[in-house]
């Protein structure tokens, strides 16, 4: 896709294919050849609404008059199937296919039928043929222009798509169109589908688009759709080189300027909008990005500096909203689902009606039925606002409405972490297998030394050796030492000791957080069950504790069992924090984000790998966005919900600093890096799995596996000679522009993949395909059906474990349920994460899944090899699909399946819409 510029006044040079006095506008040739300095493509819609267009080769030029395109539709292009030929040429017809509103008011439908008018008469749309042959008058690709004139009767089966249709005699030596340049005359915007080109010969030519046009007055630059044909740069067509290169300069910008909603500019910014310093020093955030606090690039909105710090962006604040590239935003559907109604309905009128409702008794549960309530009873909403908000249809599933004669009630499904055994989160047994199968299952690692050992510096943390001794571990192991149990890897640690000890004084500064850096060991059994032998918990050293830390074990007196279980509670916060903030948010989210900017910015639409990773983009620079105006910002629900608190992002800054690789973002290379996996090169993935009951990594390895096979196929079509990859020039600005600029403050690392072969390729793209897609459903869908539950994953503590010189130590042995449900988030905080969590575990009714073929991509390449391979692949994941279903009912596999254990089906490709807790998302939508 490209967009012309204007042309200058004092031009006339002239190649041109006119429109003719036919009814639908029938183009015909005039070639004039003149000499123009200018390099670049221009064009604009004069006065008498024709399109001029320059086309430039070295110093000969040429100037167009111009209209738009046309597209197919399933339900039967109305065109003769034997091409029409005249002496002139051949009469062709394209047909562009528009898609309005799913939801219409009667002032939409009356512009619609206006709209409709306009179109029909030839006044709305202007269309512009490019031949991928060149002029040899003109040394630039043929033009052909029509206006749009009369329309198709629309789909039966899509009453919210209309068709109109603009008809050519294309000359014989014409040649193939390769792209279309469309003008929109009409004062709003439309969403183009696409266009089909009928009767040439050879069958219909498809230009996919699903793009957005705007309107002329808001940028005079016509756009350019071009053919689902996929070149490599040394390949493309005569005719078509000069447009690609224009193309992608389109969407650069020029790095200046506030970018408007209809911009389709792709540029880089630091994370400078988390703050809002104008209302006050408390929503002060630091920037992120830069030597201090390195962090990936975000999509640049040019908004300007707040008043009170020149450094930070000034907010856009909801319901207005921030700027990303207009094909980025959400279409309809996914705006109603969760933009239009799921967000702004839950973060403007849920939330503040449940604080409300709560606002005079903020306090902690006193007892486990005052959880049980909030799926039996549900909280009773007190604001006559709320009823609309309840009703509304969009609303998470997870919030039902109850209407009773006590009034209006806000209920909660029960998660699946309790559905099948409401007492299993209390067992050891689930606390370990939950590091295996759970909603973060990638920080368990195989514990390879002892003692264990911080890697802090020592005269600031003290002394670097774990509390955890020798004793304590072999009490545990029957008879067996430590070096055995090593050497027979038995034993298996959870490790958040290094990355949180720097922030606890800053954390446990906040107020109502109360916070350790935690150490966990686990014994996995023979029989493969994960079981919790000691948690170590410290705090930073202080003059009269220079070894202020504890350890606990799961001991059998009642006061042991109330502890282990407080300890464990502090744990499970510690992991909902760093899956939230680390794998979740930093390493899927914020490290794809300049991935996609780069290929917008550096690959052509026409290139192959563009069209590759296309589908992979799909929404995720909105939820970005979104992201930081409600979730990651200051004051926002992150920081409200999870022990960091404010300084949440400082910490997922320092853990990109210290462990995010983009290599090891490759799922076998992360299992061998922790320990969890060892190279065996007789493996379709090169990896023997330590622990064979490892349900993310088993199923993992066949998602990794089957996106590998594919994109090595893949690539070794479009990439069939040896120094294909390396003399590809947009392909090696692509990868230099990621790791120079998407990820500016690691460009000097040395870890970052070559990308000299079709191997390196395979591999870089692989990382990408599989973190936006299976890495992220791991760690994303599961997260109401564990953490709706709050015993289970507490997202912050409020108390410190008691201690027996504690003043409230006698009222912990008094009543420890009390004290143990203290020390968890309180109610309001408690049903705040509960929703938010709900919304971001759903799918929407449009989600596009890994190895489905929406139908608005059916035409996204003309190559029968290429869509043989995709169906393939498709064919695999069914076959994976069946696999994991059948390890769900294998007895042996205990991690996965037996009494009230819920199945692990988190990496099954397939899912509906809702909280489903499975299907793999092509994308990073939610």
């Amino acid at each position: 896709m490209y967009a012309y510029r204007p042309l200058n006044s004092d031009m006339s040079s002239l190649a041109v294919w006119s429109a003719g006095d036919k009814a639908f506008g029938a183009g015909k040739y005039v070639g004039i050849k003149r000499n123009f300095s200018s390099s670049r493509y221009r064009s604009k819609v004069n006065g008498k609404q024709s399109i001029r267009a320059v086309i430039s080769s070295g110093d000969q030029s040429v100037e167009t008059a111009t209209p738009p395109l046309g597209r197919d539709s399933d339900s039967a292009l109305r065109s003769s199937s034997t091409p029409s030929s005249t002496s002139k040429g051949i009469d062709v017809r394209a047909v562009i296919t528009i898609r309005k509103k799913m939801r219409q008011k009667l002032s939409d439908k009356i512009e619609a039928r206006w709209v409709s008018l306009i179109n029909g008469i030839g006044q709305g749309i202007l269309l512009q043929l490019i031949s991928e042959e060149v002029d040899p008058v003109a040394n630039s690709g043929k033009i052909l222009e029509s206006d749009v004139r009369s329309w198709l009767p629309k789909p039966s089966d899509h009453p919210n798509i209309v068709e109109y249709a603009a008809n050519f005699t294309v000359p014989n030596d014409f040649g193939r169109p390769g792209a279309v340049l469309i003008t929109n005359l009409h004062d709003k915007e439309f969403y183009l589908m696409e266009i089909v080109i009928h009767n040439l010969e050879g069958g219909p030519l498809f230009f996919p688009a699903n793009s957005w046009i705007h309107p002329r007055k808001d940028n005079p630059d016509s756009r350019i759709i071009f053919r689902n044909q996929a070149y490599l740069p040394s390949k493309t067509p005569a005719g078509l080189k000069d447009l690609r290169r224009e193309d992608l300069l389109s969407v650069r910008g020029n790095g200046k300027g506030e970018r408007k909603p209809h911009d389709r500019i792709y540029d880089y910014a630091n994370y400078n909008d988390l703050g809002n310093p104008d209302k006050g020093e408390d929503l002060e955030r630091p920037v992120l990005g830069g030597e201090e606090r390195p962090y990936p690039r975000r999509c640049r909105t040019g908004r300007p500096p707040s008043a009170s710090d020149p450094f930070s962006e000034s907010r856009i604040e909801k319901p207005h909203p921030v700027y990303v590239p207009r094909d980025e935003t959400f279409e309809e559907i996914k705006q109603n689902t969760f933009s239009a109604g799921r967000l702004k309905a839950l973060l403007h009128n849920l939330i503040p009606s449940i604080a409300a409702a709560l606002a005079s008794s903020d306090i902690p549960f006193k007892c486990f039925s005052d959880i049980d309530g909030l799926y039996n009873d549900g909280v009773l909403l007190v604001d006559n606002e709320t009823k609309e908000v309840v009703k509304s249809k969009f609303l998470p599933d997870v919030l039902k409405e109850l209407v009773s004669t006590s009034g209006r009630l806000l209920k909660y499904e029960i998660p699946a972490i309790i559905s099948r055994d409401k007492f299993a989160w209390l067992r050891d047994n689930e606390f370990g297998r939950q590091t295996l199968a759970g909603v973060n299952p990638v920080n368990i690692e195989l514990l390879r030394e002892f003692p264990i050992l911080s890697k802090l510096d020592p005269e600031v943390y003290g002394n670097p050796e774990s509390a955890i001794t020798r004793e304590l571990i072999e009490e545990e192991l029957n008879g067996m030492s430590i070096e055995e149990a090593i050497k027979n890897k038995r034993l298996f640690i959870l490790d958040y000791h290094d990355m949180l000890l720097p922030f606890m004084r800053k954390m446990n500064s906040l107020p109502g957080r109360r916070a350790y850096a935690s150490r966990t060991l686990f014994l996995c059994t023979k029989t493969g069950i994960m079981r919790p032998i000691a948690i170590e918990l410290s705090l930073p050293p202080t003059p009269s504790s220079p070894q202020n830390r504890h350890v606990y074990t799961h001991g059998h007196h009642a006061t042991d069992h109330w502890i282990w279980k407080q300890a464990k509670a502090h744990v499970c916060s510690n992991d909902a924090g760093v899956h939230q903030l680390v794998n979740h948010w930093l390493r899927t989210h914020a490290c794809i984000e300049p991935c996609i900017i780069a290929t917008h910015r550096q690959l052509s639409a026409m290139h192959p790998i563009y069209k590759l990773l296309h589908p992979h983009m799909r929404y995720t620079l909105e939820i970005n966005a979104l992201a930081r105006q409600s979730l990651i910002n200051g004051g926002g629900i992150i920081e409200a919900s999870f022990s960091p608190g404010k300084y949440a992002m400082e910490l997922s800054s320092a853990a990109y600093k210290s462990m995010w690789r983009f290599d090891m973002e490759a799922l076998p290379a992360d299992l061998i890096r922790r320990g969890m996996a060892v190279e065996d090169p007789s493996l379709p993935c090169g990896v023997r799995l330590v622990i064979e009951d490892y349900p993310y990594a088993a199923d993992g390895l066949l998602i990794w596996s089957a996106i590998k096979e594919w994109v090595e196929s893949y690539v070794n079509h479009f990439y069939p000679d040896l120094n294909t990859v390396q003399s590809d020039i947009e392909l090696q600005a692509w990868w230099g522009e990621i790791k120079s600029k998407g990820h500016y403050d690691k460009r000097n690392e040395q870890w970052w993949p070559k990308l000299e072969t079709k191997q390196d390729l395979s591999s870089i793209l692989t990382i990408i395909i599989w973190t936006a897609s299976g890495q992220h459903a791991a760690i994303n869908f599961g997260q109401y059906p564990f953490g709706g539950y709050v015993p289970n994953r507490p997202t912050l503590m409020r108390k410190f474990i008691p201690q027996e010189n504690d003043p409230d130590y006698e009222k912990f042995l008094i009543s420890p349920q009390y004290s143990f449900l203290s020390s968890l988030p309180t109610q309001l905080q408690a049903t705040k994460v509960m929703a938010v969590q709900d919304t971001l575990s759903t799918h929407s009714p449009d989600e596009e899944y890994l190895g489905q073929m929406s139908r608005l991509q059916r035409h996204w390449i003309n190559d029968h090899e290429v869509l043989e391979m995709f169906n393939k692949f498709s064919a695999k994941l069914d076959e994976i699909e069946e696999i994991i279903k059948g390890r769900n009912k294998d007895i042996n596999l205990k991690n996965r399946s037996g009494a009230g254990v819920p199945p692990y089906e988190l990496l099954l490709p397939s899912s509906g819409p809702g909280v489903t807790g499975r299907g793999i998302p092509n994308s990073i939508s939610i």
